[in-house]
């Protein structure tokens, strides 16, 4: 489909999917460029890319597609950075967990260009960063959601669904709005809960003897509190709104629970978890995946 990817950011993402895209014989060549010159050299060392640029600009100089997998707050500057550099049918895309801040900083950067972007969000990653761990299976059967803008070339989106799909991606379209508001209930605030959970073990002072103890229960609600500090700062801002109403509604709930427990009703508190559970167990033959 594609003679060369410019791929700007040479971590987790960003290597899984030129391994992907090799796999699948869906490029000839990818130019890689990261802020750390280390990365770059490694992503080559390891057969992910073919060269190093030194610049954004110059990974994208040739290429008819282009990814971004660099923190959502640096979206628009590396936009900015590549915009005299994209070629007329390039498609652009990006790899963010937020949508709206994405769109507006893609039409505020590339302007007339903003018809070859198509941002998209694939659902999907590791507990391990790195290029080291990149992996061409990464997007199997994982959701990715496009969010075209209302600038966004007809051909590109289909171009992008097409290539998201021959990788092994579940690929469906929504508008920015609509994906942060989903993604502020299934996975910032989820990530928020686990941070404050953590924070809130480790102040107190038994904490370290409370945590001696701790089982697969823990391991399990606790696992993605181990996420990137300075990726999830952006995501949770770029977000806020979204994130915030998710959590008041979290509150809510937690706040009957423990009316429940302060008043003893063993009738009304079976009743609130039975409904949670049921809730839970329905959705396990689509988390299996």
């Amino acid at each position: 489909m594609f003679q060369q990817l410019g791929l700007i950011g040479c971590g987790l993402i960003g290597g899984s999917f030129a391994l992907a895209l090799r796999q699948a014989g869906l490029v000839r060549r990818v130019v890689g460029y990261s802020k750390s010159p280390s990365t770059t050299e490694r992503a080559r060392q390891l057969g992910v890319i073919d060269a190093e640029a030194p610049s954004a600009l110059q990974a994208v100089a040739g290429a008819d597609l282009v990814l971004l997998a660099v923190p959502v707050a640096a979206t628009e500057s590396t936009l900015r950075a590549i915009r005299l550099g994209l070629g007329e049918d390039a498609l652009v895309m990006d790899v963010g967990s937020t949508k709206a801040d994405v769109v507006a900083a893609g039409h505020r950067a590339l302007q007339q260009q903003a018809a070859n972007f198509v941002p998209a969000h694939p659902i999907a990653g590791k507990e391990v960063a790195g290029v080291e761990h990149a992996d061409g299976a990464l997007f199997v059967d994982r959701h990715v959601i496009l969010t075209p803008t209302e600038r966004s070339r007809a051909a590109h989106v289909q171009r992008a669904i097409e290539v998201w799909s021959r990788i092994g991606a579940r690929v469906q379209t929504m508008t920015a709005p609509a994906h942060d508001a989903a993604l502020a209930a299934v996975s910032h605030l989820p990530h928020l809960l686990a941070f404050a959970f953590m924070q809130a073990l480790n102040g107190q002072d038994e904490g370290a003897r409370f945590l001696e103890l701790a089982g697969p229960g823990f391991r399990d609600f606790s696992r993605i509190a181990a996420g990137d500090p300075t990726i999830w700062r952006d995501i949770l801002l770029a977000n806020r709104e979204q994130v915030l109403h998710q959590s008041q509604a979290f509150r809510e709930a937690l706040q009957r629970f423990e009316a429940q427990i302060a008043d003893g009703d063993a009738a009304g508190l079976a009743d609130a978890i039975g409904a949670a559970s049921r809730a839970r167990a329905a959705l396990k033959p689509a988390l299996s995946g």
